[in-house]
């Protein structure tokens, strides 16, 4: 019997010369693993925050992640008021420039059309009325806010509006 200790991954022992034919399979890297870490006498080690990026991911396509994003965003279509509705709102405009010098309250809806699809969004502001701008087509809010009378939807406040809703 043989006193030598067996290593693991040694299938023969088979000496050729003091060497110990070992199966590569088993452990592939058990010749360097036990060894010290290399370091250069030339370079300085690169800083992990580096080390790191090095590694990161990155957008192989520029602007992929936005586009698809911007085509998954909705947006609203713009209703289409009928005529005896216009006639409403215009009738409300006219009442409320009567009594502009009262500030009224009022809550209005309005379309913002949005730049870059079909479509937009239904906008609502609450608040004392400024000035309404007939020769601009406009309506100015005392909080600055700038609606075009082309995008209203709906006027409402307590104003007495003389049979009109």
């Amino acid at each position: 019997m043989n006193n030598e200790k067996e290593e693991p991954g040694v299938q023969n022992h088979m000496k050729m010369g003091s060497a110990v034919e070992i199966d590569r399979n088993a452990f592939p890297y058990e010749d360097i693993v036990n060894l010290p870490h290399p370091v250069s006498p030339y370079h300085v080690p690169m800083p992990l925050l580096q080390r790191a990026a090095q590694f990161a991911p990155f957008a192989a396509l520029t602007g992929y992640d936005e586009a698809i994003e911007e085509t998954g965003r909705k947006t609203d279509d713009r209703v289409t008021l009928s005529e005896s509705e216009i006639a409403i709102l215009n009738r409300k405009l006219q009442m409320l420039e009567q009594i502009l010098d009262r500030r009224p309250e009022v809550t209005i809806t309005y379309f913002v059309p949005d730049l870059r699809k079909k479509g937009g969004s239904y906008h609502t502001v609450s608040g004392s009325l400024e000035k309404i701008d007939a020769q601009h087509q406009r309506i100015v809010m005392r909080s600055g806010e700038v609606i075009s009378m082309g995008q209203l939807i709906g006027i409402e406040g307590d104003i007495p509006w003389n049979g009109f809703a």
